[in-house]
């Protein structure tokens, strides 16, 4: 007798497969949409400025007053303005070469020359919003790396006029994020509300860092993974980054951003 063309469908698998489509939904539902839905929350109750004119955009007083002698290189964030603030922060880098007591600053903004030098004060609120460090090398690390934190800020290739997109990128998250690929022994990990700091031109962009201590694969910027001493585990989703930090334990929790986990070294 001939086979039949068709096979009969399997209730079980069928089960199973919408069980599994359940389940993928409530772990979306659960990793990214509620943390972002409860940041949301909590900003919108927030007192902010009614316009970048009323903010304030004076030195925070976070960064110590730089001393002649020393060599630092700062990673600095802060969330930013409007509604956009409950979703992401903007980053920027500053360092202080050894010999002189004044700090410069990077930053890529969307007005005018995207990449501005000392358009800030080092660590000036944003929008109001107070700064924190995200992670600093100092003494003679810093000052091996200053050199090349100079030459990758030079070469980023998103620094024409108009090369600013607030979303996927390249934005001030990705700018920096470039210079943090380009020079891997800065060991900066971007916070994870750094929203564009997973940008990367093209389709499909694989990339490997120069210690081969991280894999970065990406969807133009708005879906992919990271793995890595550095990054830990990463699954990005539309800007928005869920993780686990392994080398400074830690959970990245979509818009929040980090919480410590309180152990390790």
């Amino acid at each position: 007798m001939a086979k039949p063309l068709v096979r009969a469908f399997d209730g079980r698998k069928g089960f199973r497969l919408i069980q599994l489509l359940r389940g993928t939904a409530l772990a979306f539902l659960i990793a990214f949409l509620l943390p972002v839905a409860a940041t949301a929350t909590w900003w919108s109750a927030t007192e902010r400025p009614a316009s970048w004119r009323a903010a304030d955009w004076g030195p925070s007083g976070v960064l110590p007053a730089p001393t002649p002698e020393d060599a630092a290189i700062y990673v600095m964030a802060a969330r930013t303005g409007g509604f956009k603030g409950a979703l992401s922060v903007h980053s920027w880098l500053v360092l202080k070469k050894p010999g002189q007591s004044e700090f410069v600053r990077y930053d890529k903004v969307g007005w005018g020359a995207p990449v501005r030098r000392n358009a800030y004060a080092a660590d000036a609120f944003w929008y109001s919003n107070r700064p924190f460090v995200v992670h600093a090398v100092k003494g003679e690390a810093a000052e091996r790396l200053i050199s090349q934190v100079e030459a990758a800020v030079a070469a980023y290739p998103h620094s024409r006029p108009g090369d600013y997109r607030i979303w996927p990128g390249s934005n001030s998250n990705s700018f920096v994020a470039y210079v943090a690929g380009v020079v891997p022994d800065l060991g900066v990990s971007m916070p994870p509300n750094a929203t564009g700091r997973d940008f990367a031109p093209g389709v499909v962009s694989l990339r490997i860092a120069p210690d081969w201590r991280d894999l970065h694969v990406t969807i133009s910027g708005l879906a992919g993974f990271a793995l890595g001493w550095r990054s830990g585990i990463e699954v990005h989703l539309l800007g928005a980054v869920v993780g686990v930090d392994l080398a400074r334990p830690a959970l990245k929790v979509p818009a929040f951003g980090r919480v410590e986990l309180g152990f390790g070294g």
